[in-house]
């Protein structure tokens, strides 16, 4: 695996890593923004007795309405605009007729593709009152992003995102799912590298100015061993205990990282004020 300007590389996965110009971290910050703002967006949906499938036509309007289109629509087969995981789903739920109830939490999983860039990013949501543990879980999982987010700066490697991330987790009793990546991406839906969310410092792939690529991970309360459904999308916890995930898209610059799905309005972990 080697590197490239991504103006010298076909819109393609040919396993070299896309180094990406100043134009293309613009187009990524319009990508990422709209993406964070359709989560905005539906924070004050989320409520007790709104179905998945709601959540799922909000996100598509949204989309429509500002010239965007959902990644996931479509791509693979999949049938709908969002990933919405329930409880003790780590990713890729289908949203469909289960409405919610308090007590539960979920995770919405946003890609929109704006001028040809994939802004892609998650977060978890509470419905009413939620557990302590439940809570935690939240909390735990933000934090391990946001580490995971702060190893990023040229010289550093993916291994020191991944034990950035394994390191807090399991520090806290909790569990760091290992069958689900982060991935690069701009104007492909999906390239390399992977991101794993464990590893050791100094291992891995070095990172470079102009790479571009999703840090997402999915932490259990229990073990982190999953499984794929008969869907062939909905991945959940092995032991039956919750989980959660938060997804940034992110870029390297010349002194650190840039995030570009922050939310506008401070709205990147719960509890949420309604917007």
């Amino acid at each position: 695996m080697g590197y490239v300007e991504a103006k010298l590389a076909p819109i393609r996965n040919t396993g070299d890593i896309k180094l990406q110009n100043a134009e293309a971290f613009e187009g990524m910050r319009r990508a990422g923004q709209l993406t964070a703002r359709a989560l905005d967006m539906v924070t004050e949906l989320v409520r007790p007795g709104v179905t998945t499938a709601e959540l799922d036509r909000a996100v598509l309007d949204f989309a429509l309405d500002h010239n965007a289109l959902p990644a996931t629509l479509y791509y693979r087969g999949y049938s709908h605009s969002s990933c919405i995981s329930l409880n003790h789903v780590v990713c890729h739920g289908i949203p469909g007729s289960r409405a919610l109830r308090t007590g539960d939490i979920l995770n919405i999983d946003i890609t929109l593709i704006v001028d040809g860039w994939h802004g892609d990013s998650s977060r978890m949501y509470a419905v009413d009152k939620i557990s302590r543990k439940s809570e935690r879980l939240i909390e735990v999982t933000y934090e391990s992003l946001m580490r995971g987010c702060h190893a990023v700066k040229p010289g550093a490697t993916t291994g020191d995102i991944g034990a950035a991330i394994q390191t807090y987790a399991e520090a806290q009793r909790m569990g760091v799912v290992r069958d689900f990546c982060g991935h690069g991406l701009g104007r492909l839906f999906h390239d390399v590298p992977n991101i794993l969310h464990y590893g050791r410092s100094g291992e891995g792939i070095p990172l470079r100015p102009g790479m571009l690529f999703t840090i997402e991970p999915m932490v259990n309360i229990g073990r982190p061993h999953v499984k794929v459904l008969k869907d062939g999308w909905t991945a959940v916890t092995r032991d039956r205990t919750l989980s959660a995930q938060f997804e940034h898209t992110v870029g390297v610059t010349e002194t650190g990282v840039e995030i570009f799905t922050g939310s506008p309005n401070g709205l990147d972990c719960p509890p949420y004020a309604t917007v």
